[in-house]
């Protein structure tokens, strides 16, 4: 496998990922205190994970930054996701060589920006079309459900949606005062998100590994945002996601259609030149 067609890989499988309190009174007053944010977040955590999925869905875009390891190989993302209808996003990661690429995500459409020394392999084009969806209803499967909640809110649903979730305490995060959430859940659990046969697949790979359980963590702000999500799986790798910028204007466009090559295209050629 060629090194852009790896990083590729690596890039879709990235974008393919989110203390005991007492409400007391004031020193000379009969009123009783207010619970802070913070209080809440760690006192009502059904209560505050749902306020946190309200609130991040009325943000408009977020910046960020990934870091972690996937099949074996080290994984460094940043970019910014529009979390309008469709979400958008573009992400630069660092290739195997430590070459960086670009990938642009609008709804389960990737576009890969594919370096200038390949591009005369492929007519001179740009970027490399990958669509999931279509790839999806060739192979029988929906690949698109692991991507409709590509935004800060995917893991506060899943924590949500989960039992035995625990609170850390409160801890700062990129400057910013958070409640850290935690949970080990059985894969069979967490990858109830996905397609039915994409999930029996996905847990194979996991059971191949010996990986059962996965460890899920969630740093929320005094705005009901989610900080920072991180993913444990083990032996199959690991993944934590800071959350910046909310609300900074973003603009992720799709790439012209006179630079872009479609992968699904070059399979459909592929096979008709092998079949004559």
């Amino acid at each position: 496998m060629s090194l852009w067609k790896k990083t590729t890989v690596l890039a879709v499988s990235a974008l393919t990922v989110l203390a005991v309190t007492a409400c007391g009174s004031k020193p000379g007053s009969d009123a009783p205190v207010q619970p802070s944010v913070l209080e809440l977040l760690a006192s009502d955590l059904k209560g505050s994970l749902q306020k946190t999925i309200d609130a991040t869905g009325k943000s408009e875009s977020v910046t960020v930054t990934m870091q972690g390891t996937a099949g074996g190989e080290k994984i460094s993302v940043k970019g910014v996701v529009d979390l309008g209808d469709p979400v958008k996003a573009e992400m630069t990661m660092a290739g195997p060589d430590g070459t960086p690429t670009t990938v642009r995500m609008i709804s389960s459409v990737f576009y890969v920006e594919i370096p200038a020394k390949d591009r005369a392999s492929i007519g001179g084009k740009r970027w490399m079309k990958l669509d999931l969806a279509a790839a999806g209803e060739q192979a029988g499967m929906d690949f698109t459900k692991q991507f409709e909640d590509v935004d800060p809110t995917k893991q506060v649903k899943t924590l949500l949606a989960l039992e035995g979730v625990t609170v850390v305490g409160e801890e700062t995060v990129n400057g910013a005062r958070t409640v850290h959430y935690t949970v080990t859940a059985p894969v069979a659990t967490y990858l109830g998100q996905l397609d039915a046969e994409l999930r029996s697949g996905v847990e194979q790979q996991y059971a191949k590994q010996g990986v059962k359980e996965l460890t899920i963590d969630l740093w929320v702000d005094e705005q009901y945002r989610p900080r920072r999500a991180g993913l444990d799986m083990g032996k199959m790798g690991d993944m934590t996601v800071d959350y910046t910028d909310y609300g900074k204007a973003v603009n992720v466009e799709t790439p012209p259609a006179a630079e872009t090559a479609d992968f699904a295209e070059m399979l459909q050629g592929l096979k008709g030149a092998a079949g004559n």
